[in-house]
């Protein structure tokens, strides 16, 4: 059965359909020795699909998900151009190649997914994945007389001319100046958190991602991942 190619690509794991899009229109895909064009039909049973000159298989895909507990001083993407490091580095153990769903910027911690399956990665980083994800965040104040930060913060419903939906604070403690709080986004801007404290005057000093929806970091080890549960698979599948 004829599939369009960027499809035939996310299905066998190999990168997200968007991805894949971007692939057919730098010509990287060969279907039957012919350059593949955006929208292009394929048979994965009769056809030889080919990215950068390695044959795809789709149905040899095995879809596969993990949660990654990423460390700080890790960049979110597969390879990166200044040699650092990144979270490919600290899944070569995984048998199958697996991408990152999202983002966490290199100076935050914490829970990241990581799956072969195109069409679940499409799905959850489609804007209209909504999921609350819970944040354990450290701050201080940039200069005193600031309002609480867990007020403060929740109220934030504009950045950058964008209306954002309010975040969920919760003050855990605060000694010296120094605040730890929970904050739970739906949305998940361009490094929303810290663009949040900071226009309401606080500095972040620590970011962790602790939670998506009911799947939870827990005690996984900084640097190590785990398979995700049936239950955790299919509550993400449901969304």
């Amino acid at each position: 059965m004829k599939e369009r190619v960027q499809k035939l690509l996310s299905a066998a794991g190999i990168c997200s359909r968007r991805t894949a899009e971007e692939y057919i229109k730098q010509g990287r895909v060969k279907i039957n020795g012919l350059t593949a064009n955006l929208g292009d039909p394929a048979d994965p049973v009769i056809d030889e699909i080919r990215l950068d000159g390695k044959r795809i298989s789709v149905s040899a895909a095995k879809h596969v998900y993990i949660m990654l507990n990423k460390p700080r001083g890790y960049v979110t993407t597969l390879s990166d151009e200044s040699g650092r490091p990144t979270v490919a580095d600290l899944v070569q153990d995984v048998p199958q190649r697996v991408h990152p769903v999202g983002r966490l910027d290199m100076h935050s911690e914490g829970l990241l997914i990581l799956t072969n399956d195109g069409e679940l990665t499409q799905k959850l980083t489609h804007p209209s994945h909504e999921v609350y994800k819970e944040y354990l965040v450290k701050l201080s104040p940039d200069e005193p007389g600031l309002l609480p930060p867990q007020e403060a913060v929740s109220q934030v419903t504009e950045l950058d001319g964008e209306t954002i939906v309010p975040a969920r604070c919760r003050l855990l403690a605060e000694s010296q100046g120094v605040y730890v709080m929970t904050i739970a986004i739906r949305q998940g801007k361009n490094r929303q958190i810290r663009r949040m404290c900071a226009k309401c005057g606080y500095t972040v000093n620590a970011l962790k991602r602790v939670s998506e929806g009911p799947v939870k970091l827990g005690d996984l080890p900084v640097g190590t991942w785990r398979y995700l549960t049936k239950k955790e698979i299919d509550y993400l599948k449901s969304i």
